[in-house]
């Protein structure tokens, strides 16, 4: 098969995939239907899926790769880190849960701890930690070019990871009603806000021991 045909099944197959997700959700998905519509023998597919997790996961992938193209023609803007970190948030929320069938069904995959996902679960928080870092530093996403030539810092990295950490608990809490979309993106506000403001203290008083300890000591007096 080549790689244009290869190309062509799986989008098929994540066209099919995210339909039957977002029309009866995760349960919704089954192999042999996602097969069925996409017009790909049950053979095939089990060959290069292994669960419907599976197929969800990389179907979040691709999106996730779109949303990356988008952001590359035309990054968030704000005057501050924080600012485009919650507005890159704000396009990234209202990607997924603009189908929230789906997106609850792609939680619930990538939750799911099976090791044909695990892949696609480093895949996905890599790729995520480029475009995170991209937002704070104002540009649209992180090339192999630019991340040689300025590597991303140990602030950049930690600061990107909790906030994924973060959104991810945020949308758990968003699935089951707990909470809506817009308190998803003021719990990311919160946490940028925190994040950065507690990273911005450690790193003065790094440059300054004596007067952050100085401080701290003034603080508890």
């Amino acid at each position: 098969m080549s790689n244009e045909k290869d190309r062509s099944v799986f989008e098929r197959i994540f066209d099919v995939a995210i339909a039957l997700a977002e029309e009866g959700g995760y349960d919704n998905v089954r192999q042999r239907d996602v097969a069925a519509r996409a017009g790909v023998a049950l053979g095939t597919l089990y060959k290069r899926f292994r669960s419907k997790e599976d197929i969800l996961s990389a179907a979040l992938a691709r999106e996730t790769e779109k949303l990356e193209r988008k952001l590359e023609k035309g990054p968030v803007k704000g005057e501050t880190a924080e600012d485009r970190l919650v507005g890159f948030y704000s396009v990234l929320t209202r990607a997924l849960c603009r189908r929230p069938h789906f997106a609850r069904a792609v939680l619930r995959a990538m939750a799911s701890g099976q090791p044909e996902v695990a892949r696609h679960v480093v895949a996905y928080q890599g790729r995520m930690n480029g475009l995170i870092i991209a937002a704070m530093r104002g540009v649209g996403s992180l090339s192999y070019g630019d991340a040689a030539a300025e590597p991303p810092t140990e602030r950049e990295q930690t600061l990107a990871l909790l906030l994924q950490q973060n959104w991810f608990a945020s949308l758990i809490g968003w699935s089951a009603g707990l909470h809506s979309q817009a308190a998803v993106l003021e719990h990311i506000r919160t946490a940028a806000r925190l994040y950065l403001k507690a990273m911005d203290i450690e790193a003065k008083e790094q440059r300054s021991p004596r007067n952050g300890r100085a401080d701290r000591a003034a603080g508890q007096a």
